[in-house]
C-alpha cells in the first residue's frame, strides 16, 4: 500500500537557511541613511507599500527590494535625495547579495534524515541568479530530487510541482515559514501544509493559518520528521 505521504517540499528562506534578518537590517540602514527626511515609521509603511506595489513588476528577492527603497527614497525627499545615499542603498544591497548561507537549527538534520525516504522538493520563490546561488552555498543542494524556483506561491504552483511527483499533490507536504505562501495555497491545493514559525516575518506573508485537517504547525524543522512518521 502506497504512503500517505511520498513527496516533502521545503521553503528555503527563513525555512532552511536565514534570510529576513537581513533585509531588517538593511531596512534599518536605508531608515538611518533617510531620517532627515521622514521618521522611521513613515519610512516603513512607505517602503512596504512600495514592495506591494511592485511584485507584480520585480517580483520577489533582493533586487526588487532594493529598487523599492531607491523608489521610496526619492518619493519622501521629493527627487532631492542625495547620490550618496542612492550609493549606499545600491551598496546595501551588494552587501545582502553577498552574505554567506547561514542554516537553520535542525535544517540540515532534518533534510538529510528524510531525504532516503522521500521524494524531497525544494520550492522558492526570488531572484533566480541569488537562489540558485545560495542554495549551491548551503550544502544542501544534492539532498533535493527536484528544485523549482517560481515567481509566486499560488495554487497553481503547488499543482504543477508536485503533480508529475508520485502520488501527486495530494500524498505531498509543503513545509515553510510563511503562512500566505507555503502553507495557504498548498493546503488549498490538495496538500499537506506545515507551518515552522521564524521570529522574524516579512509584512506581505501575513495570512490567517487555514481550517484544514491537511494543516500542521511544528515549532521547529527538529520536529517535522515525527509528523511526517505520524502522517505516514
Amino acid at each position: 500500500m502506497a504512503r500517505k505521504l511520498q513527496t516533502i517540499g521545503f521553503d528555503a528562506d527563513d525555512t532552511l537557511w536565514h534570510n529576513e534578518r537581513f533585509f531588517k537590517l538593511t531596512q534599518a540602514r536605508f531608515e538611518e541613511l533617510l531620517s532627515d527626511y521622514s521618521d522611521k515609521s513613515l519610512l516603513h509603511d512607505r517602503l512596504v507599500a512600495a514592495e506591494r506595489r511592485n511584485i507584480g513588476h520585480y517580483g520577489f528577492g533582493v533586487k526588487g527590494f532594493v529598487l523599492s527603497m531607491i523608489e521610496t527614497a526619492i518619493d519622501v525627499t521629493d527627487g532631492a535625495v542625495p547620490g550618496h545615499v542612492i550609493r549606499n542603498i545600491l551598496d546595501a544591497g551588494q552587501d545582502m547579495l553577498a552574505h554567506p548561507i547561514e542554516l537553520l537549527p535542525h535544517a540540515e538534520a532534518t533534510v538529510s534524515a528524510l531525504a532516503d525516504t522521500y521524494r524531497l522538493v525544494l520550492i522558492t520563490k526570488g531572484d533566480l541568479l541569488h537562489q540558485e546561488r545560495k542554495l549551491a552555498q548551503s550544502g544542501l543542494g544534492e539532498l533535493f530530487d527536484d528544485v523549482a524556483i517560481v515567481s509566486d506561491k499560488t495554487v497553481a504552483t503547488y499543482q504543477t510541482v508536485f503533480a508529475p511527483h508520485p502520488g501527486g499533490v495530494a500524498a505531498a507536504m509543503m513545509v515553510g515559514n510563511s503562512m500566505r505562501s507555503d502553507v495557504v495555497p498548498a493546503v488549498e491545493a490538495g496538500s499537506w501544509g506545515v507551518f515552522v514559525p521564524h521570529d522574524l516575518e516579512w509584512d506581505l506573508e501575513k495570512a490567517d493559518a487555514p481550517d484544514n485537517p491537511r494543516f500542521r504547525e511544528i515549532a521547529d524543522l527538529g520536529d517535522l520528521p515525527p509528523l511526517v512518521a505520524e502522517i505516514g
